[in-house]
């Protein structure tokens, strides 16, 4: 009876030693890693928000499912800003950003950023939308609320609304019950004192984004979760529209060939993976068709974050965008 009071108060010592350690580490991670840009109210929470540079149009980044928001751009962003005002942001419960009451989703995105934007200041228009990943399809949804602003779009090896079903015959999504766990025990300090190992010092980020992705990965791996778990809801919606006129849109591909970690991952030989990458790059060059004025860029040796891996590739493409927005206003001037 003792070894079990004993043990039962152990644990509850562990608890709160581990909620203790938790809200510490929330408190070091303010101080220690601010956020860049600025905070802005969008109705009872903050999103962040970093602009940066001068000009028209204004170009806005947005992540894929990732858990460093903003700084999923940071080899790009400063390149981007020396010919144009650009902002990137962290969606709502993502790095310094506060979480929404809300579920995520294709609308929801759409209205925080609009918010974020309108109420910084920035949502003057016109607009170069630039979306990696899961994130094209929230410039997808930007566009169809607020299309009015939004004069033209870059989609970074973009998820597509049929992908599911495109590569269902080679693979499916499954999600590790250990990361609802962990989400679950946050509270606790686990994913904290986990963090180092679930975000490894890697090439794409200096050590100081790896410390900041680090500390505030708690709030951003429930996000994460959400994300991904609403992302069917999410592209249902995607697929309701694909209307982008004659707006200038570059496509861009990433065709690397998958590297073993990569095919152990999804559970799919090489030879299948040659095929779900073909199925990829069709599926893109539908998503070029969006738009009557657009251009689609197959590059060979970039991965799927390719912002990191050619960001010369999403800067040239970019800036391609916004000089032809640029033309375009000074020729109905």
């Amino acid at each position: 009876m003792r070894i079990c009071v004993a043990g039962a108060a152990l644990g509850v010592a562990a608890v709160v030693a581990g909620a203790a350690y938790e809200r510490i580490g929330q408190g070091r991670a303010a101080r220690d890693f601010p956020p860049p840009g600025r905070m802005v109210d969008v109705g009872g929470r903050k999103i962040q928000l970093d602009c940066r540079g001068t000009g028209s149009p204004t170009v806005v980044l947005e992540a894929g499912l990732s858990i460093d928001g903003a700084l999923s751009w940071s080899s790009v962003h400063d390149l981007i800003a020396r010919h144009t005002h650009t902002c990137a942001y962290s969606r709502a419960g993502v790095m310094w950003s506060d979480p929404s009451d809300s579920a995520p989703g294709f609308e929801r995105v759409a209205r925080d950023l609009r918010a974020a934007l309108a109420n910084a200041g920035e949502a003057r228009g016109p607009l170069v939308l630039v979306g990696q990943s899961a994130g094209a399809l929230y410039a997808m949804g930007y566009t169809k609320y607020f299309g009015a602003d939004v004069a033209g779009l870059v989609l970074v090896d973009p998820s597509h609304p049929e992908q599911a079903d495109r590569v269902a015959g080679f693979m499916k999504e499954t999600r590790s019950p250990f990361s609802r766990i962990a989400v679950a025990l946050a509270w606790t300090g686990v994913l904290r004192a986990a963090a180092p190992r679930l975000v490894p010092q890697a090439p794409y980020h200096s050590a100081h984004d790896i410390q900041a992705i680090r500390a505030y990965a708690p709030v951003s791996f429930r996000t994460q979760l959400a994300e991904g778990d609403a992302l069917d809801r999410t592209i249902t919606e995607a697929n309701g529209f694909r209307a982008l006129g004659d707006r200038p849109l570059v496509v861009l591909t990433a065709m690397a060939p998958y590297t073993q970690a990569e095919l152990g991952d999804m559970k799919i030989t090489p030879e299948q993976g040659t095929q779900v990458q073909a199925i990829w790059e069709q599926m893109h060059e539908e998503e070029a068709s969006w738009s009557s004025n657009s251009r689609h860029v197959v590059l060979p040796n970039a991965g799927h974050n390719i912002q990191f891996d050619d960001p010369g590739a999403v800067v040239d493409a970019v800036l391609s965008v916004v000089d032809s927005v640029r033309a375009r206003n000074a020729g109905q001037r």
